[in-house]
C-alpha cells in the first residue's frame, strides 16, 4: 500500500493541514512498511499548463495512447520535454498510490489554485485507476453542509467527485470537513466559535479513524 499526500492551502497549520496531517501520523503508524510520499503544493507550487502540455495532450488523443508508459511517444520537441518532465513524476505518484490523500481549503467556493495546477497536470491519458482510494481533509469558513444556506455554492466538493469519477473513474471519494473556521476571525461569525470547535474535533476524530481503516 502507498499513500500519496498533498497540501494545497497557503496558512501554515491550517485546519486542513492538520486533518491531512493526523491522517497521514495514524496511516504510518497503522502501516509502517506501507509507502508514503508527500507534497506541498503551496510551498513548491506546480507550474500552471503551457501551450506545450497541450501539444503533447493532442499527440496523446490522436494517437488514441491510453496507456501510461506509452505517453513519452508524443513528446517530440524540447519544448515538449520540458513540459513533460513536469508531468511524468507528478503522474507516477498518483498512479502508484492505493490512496491519495488531498489537504485543502475551500477558496472562492472551490480548491485552491495549487491545487487546481497540479489536477490540470495530471489530467492525461484518462486511464482507469478505479480501485484507488481518495480522502479530501477540508475546512470552509462557513458551513456548506447540507440544508445549511450556502450549501448551493460548494463547488468544492462536487467539483473534486466529478474530476477523479470522469477522469480517472474513482468512485471511492471520502470528504472529511472542518466548518465555520472563519468564525475565529470574523465578528460576524463570532456567535459559531463553538460550532467551529465542535466541527474540527469530531473531523479529527473521524479522519484518524478513516486513516486506521484505509491503512
Amino acid at each position: 500500500m502507498r499513500l500519496l499526500h498533498l497540501d494545497s492551502g497557503a496558512r501554515r497549520g491550517s485546519f486542513s493541514r492538520r486533518l491531512s496531517a493526523a491522517f497521514a501520523e495514524t496511516w504510518r503508524a497503522t502501516a509502517p512498511d506501507a509507502g508514503y510520499t508527500y507534497r506541498d503544493l503551496a510551498a513548491q507550487p506546480v507550474p500552471h499548463i503551457g501551450e506545450d502540455w497541450t501539444r503533447i495532450c493532442d499527440t496523446v488523443l490522436r494517437l488514441g495512447i491510453t496507456e501510461p508508459e506509452r505517453l513519452a511517444e508524443a513528446v517530440t520537441t524540447d519544448a515538449e520535454r520540458a513540459a513533460w518532465n513536469v508531468v511524468e513524476p507528478l503522474l507516477n505518484e498518483l498512479i502508484s498510490a492505493d490512496v491519495l490523500l488531498i489537504g485543502t481549503p475551500m477558496y472562492n467556493y472551490s480548491v485552491p489554485s495549487a491545487l487546481k495546477a497540479w489536477l490540470d497536470q495530471v489530467t492525461f491519458p484518462k486511464v482507469s485507476l478505479a480501485g484507488r482510494s481518495i480522502v479530501v481533509a477540508s475546512a470552509r469558513g462557513g458551513s456548506y453542509l447540507p440544508g445549511a444556506p450556502k450549501a448551493p455554492f460548494d463547488h468544492q466538493e462536487s467539483y473534486l467527485r466529478d474530476f477523479f469519477a470522469g477522469h480517472f473513474f474513482i468512485e471511492d471519494v471520502t470528504f472529511v470537513h472542518a466548518e465555520w473556521s472563519n468564525a475565529l476571525v470574523d465578528p460576524l461569525l463570532g456567535r459559531h466559535v463553538a460550532d467551529q470547535e465542535a466541527s474540527f474535533a469530531g473531523a479529527l476524530a473521524r479522519i484518524r479513524a478513516l486513516a486506521e481503516e484505509k491503512a
